[in-house]
């Protein structure tokens, strides 16, 4: 009798709560996915290269050394700067960027509508120029973030004083101004921000002073409508230009993925000008994201083959309890180890193209303990696990010597590099490769001397 009430507990347990799993599950899980994610780093973040050198005369030098060193990634990881503009935080503003330009590459901008313009036709575009030549001087990937957010955030409350229509019209004047205006200098933009979420821009304007922006199930082809218009404005501005749409709880919630992957299904019947997918990661706030469930997400936005983009990650240290699939406090060794692994899995998935932080410093932060360092700008665990993975684990540098053909070859990750060559008697000169995907990377160079 007993072992019968056993096995019908377990039973109602599992019926119940389908989605429990056990530590040992949970690890035989995680390693099976970050073996398939360092195998694909291997076959997809890497390519082969061959570089020849020979002398005026065309001959092959041999016996010459080479050091081969990887400079920059073309993955783009990178953090919201919002720090930086306007004078928001200047505390050891040298410290924070050093730190910050060290692990990215990537700089996101804020251009939310009411502090960008927080008084009809006075907008804030000066603020952001330093910071974004201070980026292009240090070879770090500029994006705007959002354009159109159809929520209290993103609504200026001037906006009540004109009609739908002329609010409409006020937005596309806004996309087609920012993104035109800052062409060549910011050339990624999340276009238009939580659509499934939140509220179509026709039933926000309708009642503005309704703060319930979230939660809301607007027909997705009315939701289409007005994200379809904003990426129209924006590809108009700036055909060249890489056109997100960025959504929340895609990753823990089916209902919002599918609803996310309907939406993106009507966007591409119409074909829409989208040239990327955003997924945010950090909703629910203290959750430790089922792996499966990340590649799965990952794998059903795949097929519209846009690169995927992880636009908002912050696993935060301020000693809360996790939630999801580990249990736990949220700890500075917690938020270390839960990045390392979604991380992993994020550069392991060939369809993503850039991981981002929601915030650098626990100085200036959305949630207690989510920066990269400390308020003092020291950095914490997650930042040094960060420094070894980006600039050694994912770096490639090594030495070599030249063939009887004057020829070496090797697989290093994509980006920029630096070859130091030295010949047989001592002369050395330095020349300048990029690996890329989806091309040759062969190279002959022809030294004069």
């Amino acid at each position: 009798m007993k072992k019968w009430c056993l096995v019908r507990f377990i039973a109602t347990f599992f019926l119940f709560y389908p989605g429990t799993v056990f530590p040992q599950q949970i690890k035989e899980v995680e390693a099976r996915l970050l073996k398939q994610a360092n195998e694909n780093i291997e076959k997809y973040r890497k390519g082969n290269a061959a570089i020849q050198f020979v002398d005026k005369d065309g001959n092959a030098l041999k016996n010459a050394k080479l050091e081969i060193t990887q400079q920059t990634h073309d993955f783009l990881f990178g953090c919201i700067i919002f720090d930086l503009i306007g004078n928001e935080n200047t505390y050891q503003e040298e410290r924070f960027k050093r730190n910050f330009k060290r692990i990215f590459n990537f700089a996101i901008f804020p251009f939310y509508w009411p502090g960008y313009e927080p008084i009809e036709g006075r907008t804030q575009w000066e603020s952001r120029l330093d910071v974004v030549e201070w980026c292009g001087a240090n070879g770090i990937t500029t994006k705007g973030h959002p354009l159109v957010w159809a929520c209290k955030s993103g609504t200026p409350k001037w906006l009540n004083a004109f009609t739908i229509p002329e609010t409409e019209a006020l937005s596309k004047a806004r996309v087609t101004n920012i993104v035109k205006g800052f062409s060549g200098k910011i050339d990624i933009w999340d276009v238009v921000n939580e659509p499934v979420n939140v509220k179509t821009w026709k039933n926000k304007l309708a009642d503005m002073d309704n703060e319930n922006d979230w939660g809301v199930e607007d027909p997705i082809p009315e939701v289409a409508d007005y994200v379809e218009d904003a990426l129209n404005w924006a590809n108009d501005a700036n055909p060249a230009a890489t056109l997100i749409i960025n959504e929340f709880n895609t990753i823990k919630r089916l209902e919002v993925r599918n609803r996310f992957d309907a939406l993106l299904a009507e966007l591409e019947k119409r074909k829409a000008p989208i040239k990327g997918i955003g997924i945010q990661a950090h909703e629910p706030r203290q959750e430790w994201y089922n792996p499966e469930e990340v590649w799965k997400t990952f794998d059903l936005y795949a097929k519209y083959g846009h690169p995927i983009h992880i636009t908002e990650l912050h696993p935060q240290s301020g000693g809360k309890d996790i939630t999801g699939w580990r249990t736990g406090k949220w700890t500075e060794e917690t938020q270390a180890e839960f990045t390392d692994q979604f991380v992993r899995l994020c550069f392991g998935h060939p369809a993503v193209a850039s991981i981002n932080w929601w915030g650098f410093s626990d100085r200036n932060i959305w949630q207690p303990g989510g920066g990269l360092v400390d308020e003092e700008y020291r950095p914490k665990p997650v930042y040094e696990m960060l420094d070894k993975m980006i600039n050694e684990e994912w770096k490639t540098h090594m030495e070599t010597v030249l063939d009887n053909q004057g020829a070496a070859t090797f697989r290093g990750f994509y980006g920029n590099y630096e070859i130091k060559l030295t010949t047989a008697d001592g002369k050395v000169s330095k020349h300048k490769i990029h690996v890329q995907k989806n091309e040759q990377n062969d190279w002959r160079f022809t030294l004069e001397q």
